[in-house]
């Protein structure tokens, strides 16, 4: 019976903290309508357009969370969040500190388009964030993310998964990005490398593998600089290319070397200004939707098709701006038994600029072959008198007469046939070289 007695008063004692806890959180937690009202204001004054919140309400059972349902910025392309919650550090809170020990999103779509005003009002902030921060401080230990849309600019939309857990100072400790559902898996991992400002990379995509390692410095005028290499192997372009919901323009394996390099008054500013430069080799490949044997000899008319490809290499350099991607290769050099090219292309905005020197195996030699226009509707050209100039050049001096003769054909055929206009401030595609 003593026992028994001991138990009842242990568990109205326990009964009596309990309800005194509540009593503290009811007291030291504000109303939904208070926090709603606050958080709205926050978010608009960090951002810098007006948000709205659907709902917003505090859960304290089986935990305490902070819940806030159906966000959008007031913008033409809003960024909108289904389902955002927020777990605080329950003894943080007692002591009027918001610290999170997880933040969990369900559901949200972020235009590209959109971050350009936020930007704009956040310059700094992230740097301030960064290195004004308590060290020992850990305002979020963990944020995951599901169902995250990324919607580019021309409106092309891919879905992410990830989470990353965070060090003091905001310094992810390691940070997951995957794309769901996709074959092969595609995804990255970044592992900081003890307490410095270094992570190692690991990336998955395209059936192969892109390692390596990135760096992050804040120097002492606010600039963020990050710089990095990668080493993609074996990553199937087409692959590659269609995780990300684009049309590949060819089949086939890559394996190079990667240099990274970004500057920025902020993390949305140095993503902007990244730049990759890759030197890459491809082994058997198929250049698809374009016959570059039929664009020859049809002068550009019929090009429908694929090309079958032995060995191709060059340079890739994509450089994010505010107002999208330039990507441009150079040094391009692509052969099969039917044929050999080499060239450069450009392609901003979804305008392409593009000029290859094609020889064919049965003795035209050097010819110029033109893309320009708009992606989906590229327009081929090949200047009348290159092949006249070739054929020519065969008949009065064969061999080395059939790259002469190529050469003032395409002279002939630029002086008389200048193709579409280019944009203003657009520089024209300098002459390839050709092969021997």
């Amino acid at each position: 019976m003593a026992r028994r007695q001991t138990w009842m008063v242990a568990a109205g004692g326990l009964a009596v903290l309990l309800g005194a806890v509540w009593l503290a959180l009811l007291w030291f937690i504000p109303s939904d309508e208070d926090l709603a009202a606050h958080a709205a204001g926050e978010l608009q004054a960090r951002l810098g357009v007006p948000v709205r919140l659907g709902a917003l309400h505090w859960r304290l059972l089986p935990v305490p969370a902070i819940v806030l349902e159906d966000v959008a910025t007031d913008q033409p392309q809003a960024i909108t969040v289904k389902k955002l919650t927020a777990y605080p550090d329950l003894l943080a809170l007692l002591q009027r500190r918001v610290i999170l020990d997880r933040v969990e999103l369900d559901g949200a779509v972020v235009p590209q388009l959109s971050l350009r005003v936020l930007d704009a009002t956040s310059r700094g902030a992230p740097v301030e964030a960064m290195t004004a921060v308590d060290a020992a401080a850990i305002p979020l230990a963990r944020f995951v993310f599901r169902d995250l849309t990324w919607l580019s600019r021309h409106g092309v939309a891919v879905v992410y998964d990830g989470e990353i857990d965070f060090d003091p100072g905001w310094r992810p400790r390691q940070a997951v990005l995957r794309r769901p559902g996709f074959t092969p898996a595609t995804d990255l991992t970044l592992t900081r490398q003890g307490q410095e400002d270094r992570w190692a990379t690991r990336i998955n995509v395209g059936g192969g593998t892109a390692h390596g390692e990135v760096q992050l410095q804040a120097r002492a005028d606010g600039r963020l600089v990050l710089a990095g290499q990668l080493r993609p192997s074996g990553v199937d372009v087409a692959s590659a290319v269609a995780a990300f919901n684009r049309k590949p323009v060819i089949a086939g394996k890559a394996t190079g070397n990667t240099v990274l390099s970004a500057q920025g008054d902020s993390l949305v500013g140095l993503a902007q200004s990244l730049h990759t430069k890759t030197v890459f080799t491809m082994g058997a490949s198929t250049l698809l939707r374009f016959d570059l044997d039929r664009a020859v000899r049809s002068l550009g008319k019929e090009h429908a098709g694929q090309t079958p490809l032995d060995a191709v290499s060059g340079q890739l350099d994509t450089q994010n701006t505010p107002r999208g991607m330039v990507t441009q290769f150079t040094g391009i050099k692509a052969s099969s038994g039917a044929l050999s090219a080499s060239g450069q292309a450009r392609l901003a905005n979804r305008q392409i600029e593009a000029e290859f020197a094609v020889d064919l195996v049965d003795g035209i030699v050097g010819v110029p072959l033109v893309l320009s226009g708009p992606v989906d509707k590229v327009a081929v050209s090949v200047p009348k008198g290159a092949v006249a100039g070739a054929v020519l050049g065969t008949a009065v001096l064969p061999g080395i007469g059939t790259a002469i003769g190529a050469r003032l054909g395409a002279t002939l055929g630029r002086i008389f046939n200048s193709g579409p206009d280019r944009q203003p401030g657009t520089p024209a595609p300098a002459t390839p070289g050709t092969a021997p």
